[in-house]
Formats: structure tokens, sequence, C-alpha cells
């Protein structure tokens, strides 16, 4: 599935269409260049899943976990940015690779850090600059990832 979105309200209704296609246990590997805005992705979906703080980039602390409730159930949706990771195994040794356990949701920024050690991608989403806003493509790599494109209701699929 492909989409062009012209500025971040359209980000932020990706977000949301997402928000409301997520399933537990999905791992979503988000791809792209510095200022593509995955991170801007990440909080309008988180937002629209029912998260009432600050979402903040988790470039410091590699991870930040937040409680939703999805279709009555309390799930955690942990979001990875993994930029400033020096290697694949700093991913094993700070124990990230147990929160992919079928329950939580986790949202991964730079995954091509953890090559090798990080699990597939159920979803993957690829964000790329295109003018004043950006296109997107999503590709699903697992029956969970296409249960979800399939809930995906986004007017601006191309």
């Amino acid at each position: 599935m492909k989409a062009h979105l012209r500025d971040e309200s359209h980000t932020a209704a990706l977000g949301l269409s997402l928000a409301r296609a997520l399933l537990p246990g999905l791992s979503i590997h988000l791809h792209g260049d510095l200022g593509a805005g995955k991170t801007a992705l990440t909080r309008a979906l988180l937002h629209a899943a029912g998260h009432k703080g600050t979402v903040k980039s988790p470039t410091y602390t590699l991870s930040e976990p937040y409680a939703v409730t999805l279709d009555g159930q309390a799930v955690n949706v942990i979001h990875y940015d993994l930029y400033r990771m020096g290697s694949p195994e700093e991913f094993l040794d700070a124990g990230f690779r147990e929160d992919f356990d079928g329950h939580n949701i986790c949202i991964v920024e730079w995954p091509e850090k953890a090559e090798g050690v990080l699990p597939p991608p159920d979803l993957r989403v690829t964000l790329g600059v295109a003018g004043e806003g950006r296109d997107v493509e999503l590709q699903a790599f697992s029956a969970l990832g296409i249960s979800c494109l399939q809930r995906l209701h986004f007017p601006q699929i191309l």
C-alpha cells in the first residue's frame, strides 16, 4: 500500500488509521531518513490509541513504553529508537528482544541498527520526504501484518 502525505495533518490521519488497525503482538519497523516523519507518525498513532501524555522520541533512552486500551484490552505499546545504538548486540544486552512476546506492540525506528537480532516485522512502514510532504509505503510480512493492513481504512492509499 502506498500513499502521499501532503502535510503533518495527513501523517496524523495515518497514525489514527493505524491505531484503529493495531493488533496485540504486532511488530512494526519504521524506515526513513532523519526528518522523514517516523516519530511524528508514532506520536499520532499513540495519541489516537488513547495515550494522553507526552510522546517523546526515545533517542536517548532507546525505548519508551505506553499503556493503551485496544478493543477493551490493555496493551503495551513500546516505541524504540535505535539510531544511537553502536551494534546489534546492544539490542540484546538491553533485553529488548524479550519485549517481542506476542502481546506487546513494538514500534521500531531505525531497525537496521539491530539487524540480525531484531525479530522480523509484521508490518514495515517506509517514509520518504517528497516535496513539502511525505511518501509512505506499508508492507505486511506476516498473517498479523496482513490482518492489520486489511483493517486499515486510510482514504489516501494509492
